[in-house]
Parts: C-alpha cells; structure tokens; sequence
C-alpha cells in the first residue's frame, strides 16, 4: 500500500445545496400492493457460534431481495423450497404472482451450516448464484422478465470449499473468451486471533472462462485469488472489464499469496521492523552538544582521527570508511572542539556552538543514524512551558471567552465508530494497491446500481448530506465521480436508530430507507412546485420543495428485503412481498 498512489473524493459544487431548508412532511398518501407469496422466504437465521458483529452485517442483515438492474422493475427472491422465483412489473393494477424461473438442486433443509442463498446478475443474459452450501451456479438465463425467453440453463456448477455469499460478478469477453468474474465472502474461524474476535474476512475473486475443446463448450475456473481482511467490507465491486477491485471497508484487506511470497514477505517485514541500534547518541545544552559514539574494544587513541570545521565534521576509526561525516546543522567554533575515549571503550565528542541559545533539531543535515538523548532537567522544562495547555479539568470554566476546547457536544446521531475506512482499489495482474483514499468521517451509508453497465455506486455522508458517487475504471483522472446529492439525508438517516436497509432511486429522484418492522421513509429530492409558495417568516416566494413520506406496511413480520427503482418502492417481508408507487411514470 506504500506505493499506491493517495487520492481525494472532489465534491461538485454544482450538486450541492447551501440553502436546503429541510424535508416538509407530506400527508400525500402512497399507493401499495401487496403479494401473498406461495411459500415463505427462505431465511437463514444467525447460529450460536455466529456471534460478532462481522456475521451480523454479513449474514443478519442481509438484503434477500434481488433487484435485477438490466431489466426495470424486475426482482427476485428464493423461497423456502429453493425455487428462485420472479416477479416483473409491467402495470400495478395486473400484478402476476412471482414465478418461479429456476430450482435448486440441492435440498437446502438437509444442511446445518448453511448461509442464505444469494444472487447476482453478472450482465443481461448471466447470472451467479450460490445456494449458501458452498456451491457457486453460473447460469445463462437469456433474457430475464419474460417467460417466453427466460430459460435458465447451469453452465458452471462447482462445490468451492466452505459456505459463502456471492458480494459481486461480472461478464465480459477477452480475446474473444467469454469470462464471468465473481466475488465471494465468508466469515472464517481464526486460530491465531486470539486478543480479536476470532474470525477474519475472506473474499475470493474467481474468474471461470468458457473452454471450446471440438465442438463441446464449458466452463472452468482460470484464477483463484484470496484477499484477507479483518472486517466485512461495506462495498465490494470488480471492475466491469474484470482488471480490478473496488473495496470499502473498516480495516484494510490483502491478497494472500502462496508459501514462498509468505516466506519472502515476512524477511522484508523482518528487516524493516527490525530496530537499529543508533550509531551515536547526542546532547544539546545552550552553549554545547556532547556526542557519544561506541567503538570496539581495541581501538586506541591512535587509530582515531576527528577532523572539525565551521559546519562540518568527520570522525574515522583506523583505515575504515568515516564512522560520521557530513554538515552539522548549525556553525561551531571549530577550534574550540574536542575529543576524549572515556573508560567505557565509548568516544565523546564536544562541539562548542558558535550561536548560543537556539536548539538544534538534528546534528549532521540528513544523518538518521544518531539518537537524540533529552537531559531530565530541559524534559521538566519543556514541560512546564506546556502546562498552561493542559488542565486535570476537562473544560473547568467553559464560561471563558476562549475555552480550550469546544464546550458543545456532539450530538448522538453524529458519532459513530468507524471514523478510519478506506477505499482501495486493487490491480488484478499485480495484486497490489494501485490507488486508496481514506474516507475519515465519510461514512458508508449504501450502494446503488445506476447503470448495470457500470460498477456500483456507492453513497458517503458528508456534513449532513448524502452524496452519490460513481466509480470509473476506466478513466484514471476521474476514477469516481460525484454524481448526486441527497440533501440532509445523511444527518436524517443517523437518527433512525431501527434502521436496516436504504436503498435510492436509480434517478436520483428520492432516497427511502426502512426500519426493522413496518415503517418506510421516503425523502423526494427538491421539485418545482406548481402553485405559489411563500415562507412564513421571510415572506419571499419558495421555488421547490422536497418532500418526506412515511408509509407503514400492514405486517407484522421483519423486512426481509428492501429495493428501489425509479417508480417504485420492493418491500419484501417473510410471507408477503409490497409495492409501494413512489413517482409515477412518465
């Protein structure tokens, strides 16, 4: 990560809003549909032994609805009998019952360990699909949302090793190869973590490509490759041409590679962790500094030779290169410096400073060799030229014109822990870190698929907005790019304390997020308004509005799942799946 190369998120001004004056509660009341589904979803409920807060964001939170993004309003879902079903949305009003489009091999009640099936749709004709056994589908579907052509056919079927959930794939065509790369992300036990949680994170990147051996095509997998990290990352996305990876998360990740590069990497952590005896020590007083220098037992008199200059010195022991050479920081009076070897077998050099007073913060101009050694008596008075800074109070008279610190605290819904995120984004040929920004106080909030074409966007908190931004492998100068802003969304959703899912217009029209049980909030995005308005207290005319809308599903059982497209708002619960018309088409 040394090498990559430290970036910024550049916020378009033009997107932002100074002036946003909040969110007016609207009574407007929202159109919702709701399906009956034939079989319950299957849920897969956390076990004892899943107990830290990377399974809970992994596995307990888990969205196990499928917005499927080439094809609008389209979503998926697998039930309790391992159908994936369909539901496709053409007019509210003739709403089908979902349809099951694929079933399962695997009879899912028959294991104990299992995670929860997942799905992702690689482009407009493939699919990945795990059935949270351990086993990774590729599927050719044709073309999806319509039972006339959608026809889903296994291509790739492999048991890979421990259970995981699918986090990403993608399809594309190299050297007239067809390829389709995914993410996989698991949980593991951890032997030698033992002051942590005991667990870390691992994510696979797989790349299976299409072999044509005379006239029979299948697929295998090319590459395999691990990364290892320490928390489940917030996003993680391959680049649409399969070349890189995207990932957010709290604590860095990295390729683990075979038992010779382990080997090879740990004696370069070796040498450069190793701590280096310095060379010489010294100290400073107003008038002097006094280097102390070791040197072996054998050493007389005759076999040293220190030479002084104005603002140069050079110490050699025998005919060996200089032990010490180089400009001093500052000018000494050369004649008056000297030289002695003490008992201790130890050469102590006293320099004279020709300028009495100021200190000196390094002795030879770019020697890190040396140590500096701070006497007890300047340590005290350093510190107390500092005590007028600090105080055993903290902040005993905030009534003071200039308090030492702020006496304002931070209100709830602004804390939060993970105020040290990255983003990394890796090079798939040299499994390195090719660019990184730190995020600092730009929290995650969730990603969204703009165009299916593209990688995923993903939405951070910055002050008290929300902005949405792009990521571009393909164009290095402007890697990702803002592209929207939800106003005040991001000090809005920190005080819904039940929150479990949010979730975005593909438009950029509203923001919704949900709570646990029941409630949904709906933030449209300023419109111009139709009518005249006028501001109560300022009286000047308002030109547009944003709105919030609050809707409660008439359920009593946990939100399972939770999408949104342009028009329209998928709730999925464990028995019924909900509609709610947000904007209505054009």
């Amino acid at each position: 990560m040394a090498d990559a190369a430290h970036c910024s998120l550049q916020a378009k001004r033009l997107l932002l809003d100074p002036k946003f004056e909040g969110y007016k509660l609207s009574l407007e009341p929202l159109a919702c549909y709701q399906l009956g589904l034939d079989a319950a979803v299957a849920e897969v409920k956390l076990r004892d032994d899943q107990y830290t807060l990377d399974h809970m964001r992994a596995f307990g939170m888990y969205n196990y609805l499928h917005l499927d993004s080439w094809y609008q309003d389209n979503v998926y879902y697998v039930d309790q009998f391992g159908r994936v079903m369909n539901l496709s949305v053409t007019l509210d009003t003739a709403l089908q019952k979902p349809r099951e489009v694929f079933r399962l091999p695997t009879d899912l009640t028959a294991y104990d360990d299992r995670l929860c099936a997942s799905i992702h749709f690689s482009s407009s004709t493939w699919v990945t699909l795990s059935d949270g056994t351990g086993r990774l589908y590729l599927i050719k579907s044709g073309k999806r949302g319509n039972s006339a052509s959608e026809k889903w056919e296994i291509m790739f079927n492999e048991e890979l090793g421990s259970p995981f959930i699918i986090a990403h794939s993608v399809s594309f065509v190299k050297s007239h190869v067809h390829s389709v790369a995914v993410l996989l992300l698991r949980v593991e036990k951890d032997e030698l973590d033992t002051k942590g949680s005991g667990f870390h994170i691992t994510l696979e990147w797989l790349t299976i490509g299409e072999i044509s051996k005379e006239g029979d095509h299948r697929y295998e997998i090319f590459k395999r490759r691990i990364l290892q990290g320490k928390s489940v990352p917030h996003y993680a996305a391959i680049e649409p041409s399969g070349d890189g990876l995207m990932i957010v998360s709290y604590k860095p990740f990295q390729f683990m590679h075979g038992e010779e590069d382990k080997l090879e990497e740990n004696d370069d952590a070796k040498t450069t962790t190793e701590k280096k005896d310095p060379l010489y020590y010294w100290q400073q007083t107003e008038d002097d500094i006094t280097i102390t220098v070791h040197i072996p037992q054998d050493i007389t008199k005759e076999d040293i030779k220190v030479l002084f200059s104005p603002d140069h010195i050079c110490v050699t022991v025998k005919d060996q290169p200089p032990l010490m050479e180089g400009k001093l920081h500052s000018s000494v009076d050369h004649e008056s410096c000297t030289w002695i070897i003490r008992e201790d077998k130890s050469l102590e050099i006293s320099l004279i400073k020709k300028n009495e007073g100021p200190r000196w913060p390094e002795l030879i101009v770019g020697d890190t060799r040396g140590e500096f050694v701070m006497d007890p008596a300047q340590c005290s008075e350093i510190a107390e030229s500092l005590m007028h800074l600090t105080s055993d109070v903290m902040n005993p008279n905030p009534e003071k014109e200039n308090p030492p610190c702020n006496a304002q605290e931070l209100e709830e819904c602004d804390a939060f822990l993970e105020d040290s995120a990255s983003l990394c984004r890796f090079d798939g040929d040299t499994l390195k870190v090719t660019h990184v920004i730190h995020l600092g106080s730009n929290q995650y909030l969730f990603s969204v698929v703009v165009d299916p074409r593209e990688m995923p966007c993903f939405c951070l908190r910055h002050d008290v907005d929300a902005l949405l931004w792009q990521p571009h492998s393909d164009q290095p100068e402007n890697m990702w790019e803002h592209v929207a802003t939800f106003n005040a969304l991001g000090y809005v959703q920190a005080s819904k304390q039940d929150k479990k899912f949010m979730a975005c217009a593909p438009d950029y029209s509203y923001a919704a997020l949900c709570e646990c049980l029941r409630r949904i909030f709906i933030y449209r995005q300023p419109t111009p308004l139709s009518t005249v308005l006028y501001n109560r207290k300022e009286g000047r005319q308002v030109g547009q509005v944003a709105k919030q809308l609050v809707t409660t599903l008439e359920a009593n059982d946990p939100i399972l799942g939770f999408q949104a497209t342009s028009e329209r708002l998928f709730v999925l619960t464990t028995k019924t799946l909900f509609l709610i018309k947000v904007n209505s088409g054009n």
